[in-house]
């Protein structure tokens, strides 16, 4: 885990890994769950019989956004800054879903940050707008399962 003692020691930080966490297993409960809360029942993700006749993957496969939604969870494992007394998830410039993330596998994230600078710079805030580069891997897999390109606000 990277550590900063501040916003600024963050930001000059731009342009370097924040490192990769330890992969985590993709269960079939976590998918389940996940198209409970967003309605996404899809058999693909939700039917392992079906999916073992029909699917490509012969098994379910996690949602696209669920892999998506893992990321605050797992750039928590990434870096911490001591100053920061609040974080918001503002965004994405880039989302793409290049692989599937079967049921059972092991997924990883790898942060990068872009650049880091301030947010309302004509306000009473002390926030930073971060660019964040976020790539999902499957272990095994050649082909990242997600690459998003995510802006965080950051408040001191």
């Amino acid at each position: 885990m990277q550590h900063f003692t501040n916003l600024a020691e963050f930001a000059a930080h731009a342009g370097q890994s924040l490192g990769e966490t330890q992969y985590m297993t993709i269960t079939q409960e976590a998918v389940d769950l996940f198209a409970q809360a967003t309605g996404d029942n899809q058999w693909i993700h939700t039917d392992p019989e079906r999916s073992k006749q029909e699917s490509p993957y012969t098994t379910p496969v996690a949602h696209g956004f669920l892999t998506l939604s893992l990321a605050p969870k797992l750039l928590a494992e990434l870096y911490q800054i001591d100053s920061v007394k609040m974080a918001v998830n503002y965004g994405a410039n880039k989302i793409r879903f290049s692989n599937a993330v079967p049921v059972g596998s092991q997924l990883r994230m790898k942060g990068w940050l872009h650049h880091a600078e301030p947010q309302n710079d004509n306000e009473d805030t002390s926030g930073t707008r971060a660019i964040i580069e976020c790539v999902f891997e499957v272990e095994g897999e050649q082909k990242p399962a997600c690459v998003a390109e995510l802006i965080v606000l950051l408040f001191e």
